[in-house]
C-alpha cells in the first residue's frame, strides 16, 4: 500500500485489507447531513452491523481533526451523528485544505471512493450517487461523485442517483466517462425512492458473484475508474413514483425561490421532500442503505473468494 501520511486505518480494517478479507467502505455525509440525530447514529451503527451479519468488516470514513479515517469508533460515529451539518460536507477540492487546518469533515461518495482507495477497499455502499442537477445545461451542477466514479477503481453499491437528480443526463455523463453502469436483478436504472425510472442501465448482473468477476477482471485489465452497482430499493419501501416527483418539483421551485445552489441543494432539497412526504422518504432512505450495505457485503466476501 502507498504511503498516505494524513491516513489513519483501524486496526481491524487494516488486518482485514492485509489478509485479504471483505471490507466495505461507507461515507459519513449521510450521518451528518443525510439524517437528524438520533436516527443518523442508529441508522450508522445498524448499516456496520448488518455488513457484519453479511460477513464483512464494515469501515466508516471521515476526516477528524486533519486526519483521513478509514474505520470509525461508536464514539466517533455519534460525535458525528451530534454535530451534523456543522461539519464540513467534504469534496475532492476540500480534502487537503482539512488535512492542512486540522479541520472535521464528512465524506461524500467522492471522498470516501479516495480514502476508501487509499485504504485498499475495493467495495462501497452508499444510498444514493450525486449526479447531474436538473438544469444543469444552465448551471453546470454536476456532482463531482461522477468524475470520481471515472478515475477511482471502487465499486460503488447504490439505489442508483438521487431522485431529485436529471437521471437521463446523469447516465449520458457516466457513459462518456466510461463508468459501467450494473443493475442488480434488474435492466432498469432503479430512481432511489423508487424501483423504476424508465432508463436502461449498462448491464444486468444476478449474482455478487458475477459482480465480484467483473471487479476481477476490471483489476487485471488496469481499468482506472470504478463501477455503479445499482440496486433497486425493496418492493416493500418504494414509493410511488408520482408522489415523489411532486415532492421534488416543489422543493425545487422552493429551492430557487431561495437562491440555493451548489453544495446545499442535496441536503435542502433531501429535507425538503422528507417534510413533504410526512417522513416516508426519510424511512424508504434508510431502508434502501440497509439493502446496500448487504449487498456490498456480499460482493466484498465474493470478491474476497
Amino acid at each position: 500500500m502507498q504511503n498516505y501520511p494524513y491516513l489513519d486505518v483501524k486496526p481491524e480494517v487494516a488486518q482485514a485489507v492485509a489478509e485479504g478479507k471483505p471490507v466495505v467502505a461507507l461515507e459519513s455525509t449521510i450521518i451528518s447531513h443525510g439524517m437528524p440525530y438520533p436516527q443518523n447514529v442508529e441508522t450508522a451503527l445498524q448499516v456496520e452491523k448488518i455488513i457484519r451479519a453479511s460477513g464483512a468488516v464494515p469501515a466508516t470514513i471521515a476526516i477528524i481533526g486533519g486526519r483521513l479515517k478509514a474505520g470509525l469508533s461508536e464514539e466517533e460515529i455519534e460525535y458525528f451523528g451530534k454535530k451534523g451539518m456543522a461539519i464540513t460536507k467534504a469534496s475532492r477540492r476540500d480534502l487537503a485544505v482539512l488535512c492542512a487546518r486540522g479541520k472535521d469533515g464528512a465524506t461524500t461518495v467522492t471522498t470516501t471512493m479516495m480514502i476508501a482507495h487509499m485504504a485498499g477497499i475495493k467495495v462501497f455502499a452508499t444510498g444514493g450517487i450525486g449526479g447531474v442537477h436538473r438544469g444543469a445545461e444552465k448551471t453546470m451542477d454536476i456532482s463531482a461523485d461522477l468524475e470520481e466514479l471515472s478515475q477511482t477503481p471502487v465499486c460503488v453499491v447504490c439505489a442508483g442517483a438521487k431522485a431529485i437528480l436529471d437521471l437521463a443526463l446523469t447516465l449520458e455523463y457516466l457513459e462518456t466517462h466510461g463508468v459501467p453502469v450494473i443493475g442488480y436483478g434488474t435492466d432498469e436504472l432503479p430512481a432511489f425512492y423508487s424501483r423504476h425510472s424508465g432508463l436502461k442501465v449498462d448491464y444486468r448482473m444476478d449474482t455478487p458473484e458475477e459482480i465480484a468477476e467483473a471487479l476481477r477482471a476490471a483489476e487485471s485489465l488496469h481499468m482506472r475508474g470504478g463501477m455503479l452497482v445499482t440496486n433497486p430499493i425493496p418492493e416493500e419501501y418504494s414509493m410511488d413514483a408520482s408522489v415523489i416527483g411532486n415532492a421534488i418539483e416543489e422543493a425545487l421551485r422552493e429551492m430557487d425561490a431561495l437562491g440555493i445552489h451548489g453544495k446545499e441543494c442535496t441536503p435542502f432539497l433531501l429535507s425538503k421532500v422528507k417534510d413533504l412526504t410526512g417522513g416516508d422518504s426519510l424511512e424508504s432512505n434508510i431502508r434502501l442503505v440497509y439493502n446496500n450495505a448487504a449487498l456490498a457485503a456480499r460482493i466484498a466476501a465474493a470478491y474476497a473468494k
